[in-house]
């Protein structure tokens, strides 16, 4: 099982400057092992790999140590990689018939990360206090907001130094053993309704509000965009205009994370069984009506939450179809009809009232709780003592 903790990083201002000095020679090098490609196959016919490529800047690496000698040597396998990644998915997508995407040379504006092999050139220090730094080879050791402990089981693989705006994070992917099944069962199974008007409708009939963070601060937004646009291009002030503009959309990114982390963790910790609407945002990203309040929302990622906090404390997550979720009775069944504008779920035959996204929670949970069907249509049966997974 992998995972990525996350951590804010607090270099110095010499620091910060050896880091965006990487940082300018990575992206160099980025550019120049894109344009070699390019050029390579213009002249021969033939693409160039990444073996041929790492033998390349290998011996550049060496012969500019004040530069590029400056960037890690599995620092530079990795940049190469990542093209060479990059290049396959191209043709992937050129074979399959999609949109191809070829890849493009990367601005200042579009490349913010450095990879790195875990105890090449970086490394997780602790002083005699107990407080913990982040040592990276040419820049040195930064103070780090390490907010939560690294399990004693892991193993860190891989790490991913950005920079985000004007802060720098240092990203740990962890190798951790899987977790297996959780051994104290809570005997509690959830359906959770996603919508716009509420965030989460639960089975149990908790609504889960929207706090809608982007909205809130739409006011503010519109005003500093204003005010960069009146600035002189290229000014100063216009791109510290546009360092608030970068911090505004940051503070309501980290607001949502933090609400969703905070839902996700008391959803999985209380239920044993969680049970979602197999339901792609794209069609509401892809409506103008719809698309602001949809990314507010941040439904992916609260999907992506649940999965993987479920791996990690053993318990399932089950995504089912969600047609007919909404317009079937919860009680008995029957398809009672209604419009979005319709919030009240009201049957005729059984005389069940129940607001229309918890009836769909309910909906959603006994739907995850159904048998398996097979080709014929009909239930799997299992004999006892054998596990359906």
């Amino acid at each position: 099982m992998i995972r990525t903790y996350k951590y804010l990083l607090r270099p110095n201002t010499e620091q910060i400057e050896k880091l965006d000095f990487l940082l300018w020679q990575s992206r160099l090098v980025y550019n120049a092992a894109l344009e070699q490609r390019i050029a390579v196959y213009q002249e021969t016919g033939k693409g160039i790999g990444y073996g041929a490529q790492w033998m390349n800047f290998r011996n550049t690496r060496r012969e500019n140590p004040n530069t590029l000698g400056q960037v890690n040597a599995s620092s530079l396998q990795h940049l190469l990689r990542r093209l060479d990644k990059s290049f396959t998915g191209f043709f992937r997508r050129l074979k399959a018939g999609d949109k191809p995407g070829f890849p493009r040379f990367k601005s200042s504006k579009r490349f913010h990360s450095i990879e790195y092999t875990y105890g090449d050139g970086c490394k997780l220090r602790q002083d005699e206090y107990g407080r913990k730094s982040f040592y990276v080879q040419n820049v040195g050791e930064m103070r780090m907001c390490y907010h939560r402990a690294i399990p004693t089981n892991a193993v860190i693989k891989h790490v991913v130094v950005k920079r985000v705006g004007e802060r720098w994070y240092v990203c740990l992917m962890l190798k951790l053993p899987d977790p297996g099944i959780r051994q104290v069962q809570t005997g509690q199974q959830i359906g959770i309704d996603f919508g716009l008007k509420n965030l989460a409708a639960l089975s149990t009939g908790e609504l889960i509000d929207n706090p809608r963070w982007l909205r809130e601060s739409l006011a503010k937004l519109r005003r500093l965009q204003r005010h960069a646009s009146r600035q002189a291009k290229g000014s100063h002030r216009q791109k510290e205009a546009y360092h608030q503009i970068a911090r505004l959309h940051e503070r309501v990114a980290n607001q949502r994370a933090d609400f969703l982390h905070k839902i996700s963790n008391r959803l999985v910790a209380g239920n044993d069984l969680i049970a979602i609407e197999d339901l792609s945002p794209r069609f509401m990203n892809r409506n103008r009506h719809l698309s602001l309040s949809s990314h507010d929302a941040g439904f992916g990622l609260f999907r992506h939450m649940l999965e993987y906090k479920a791996e990690s404390a053993g318990i399932q997550v089950i995504a089912v179809n969600a047609s007919n979720t909404t317009q079937a009775c919860s009680e008995c069944g029957s398809i009672v009809p209604k419009g979005l504008s319709v919030r009240v779920h009201v049957c005729p035959n059984c005389g069940l009232v129940l607001d229309r996204d918890i009836n769909a929670a309910r909906n959603i949970l006994s739907m995850a709780l159904l048998p398996p069907l097979g080709r014929s249509g009909q239930p799997i049966t299992y004999p006892v003592g054998e596990s359906v997974g």
